[in-house]
């Protein structure tokens, strides 16, 4: 098997004396995608900060393997790396697209900027790759000069979607990316989502209390409670067989609603 594309080894978030995350270690390898779900209050949106640099863990080690065989230790790199790592290789999509979006410009805007932040400068290129991305995120290219505020919230989702894989990241973090949103909508976005991540061979990390949008993304998943990871193993086994009480909770508790 190939090398890990991330490592996460004994992270452990505390809050004074309260411990949100809890030696928590596990290996994402490349195409692969990992759901970590769990209640409220578990842990996985902390985790998730953590693993994606926007928190500094109390202990423990997140180490990035480059497309060259180079390894990043995420924390021990300097600021001016990370943001580079988190502007090239990284994608993050925010539950709330507002999070993720500039929403003072258009939408063909905010999928240029991240265009420009590697290095594009060519205004015809960007726009036309814009108007691309707009299409496959199924918006109309008529809307390129339109404001984020004029869309709705699918819209905006799949907006925010463009903007973090127009330049092609290897890696992307996604917190709850389906909630808030009317089930109809919450349909056609995990369609979305999981056809692009598909073509384009991306590994993902998903946080989702929501078992069925883990079934229908992910390869693998971890179940969180109290801080701690109860249960890992491969999707569908976890969903069937559930082996710890916490989990067994979970799915019985979708099968009865």
């Amino acid at each position: 098997m190939n090398a890990p594309l991330l490592q996460v080894s004994g992270l452990t978030k505390n809050y004074g004396s309260t411990p949100a995350c809890n030696d928590i270690s596990f290996a994402l390898h490349p195409g692969e995608v990992i759901a970590i779900v769990g209640e409220s209050g578990s842990g996985k949106s902390t985790l998730l900060r953590c693993i994606s640099g926007q928190m500094e863990p109390s202990s423990g080690a997140v180490a990035y393997t480059h497309a060259d065989g180079r390894v990043t230790d995420l924390f021990a790199a300097s600021e001016a790396e990370r943001r580079n790592l988190m502007r090239k290789d990284w994608g993050f999509v925010h539950q709330d697209a507002r999070d993720g979006l500039r929403m003072g410009v258009s939408a063909g805007a905010n999928i240029g900027e991240s265009l420009m932040a590697v290095g594009s400068r060519h205004y015809g290129k960007i726009r036309a790759s814009a108007e691309d991305w707009l299409s496959r995120v199924e918006i109309a290219a008529s809307r390129i000069d339109d404001s984020p505020w004029s869309y709705s919230g699918g819209m905006r989702q799949r907006l925010q979607i463009a903007r973090n894989l127009v330049t092609a990241p290897r890696l992307v973090f996604m917190d709850e990316p389906t909630g808030g949103l009317d089930v109809s909508v919450q349909a056609r976005l995990l369609d979305l989502i999981r056809g692009l991540v598909r073509n384009m061979k991306l590994a993902a990390v998903v946080v989702t209390h929501d078992l069925a949008v883990a079934r229908l993304l992910s390869s693998r998943m971890m179940v969180m409670q109290n801080g701690r990871v109860v249960e890992t193993g491969l999707t569908d086994q976890v969903l069937e067989d559930p082996q710890a009480p916490y989990t067994q909770l979970l799915v019985a508790s979708v099968l009865q609603a």
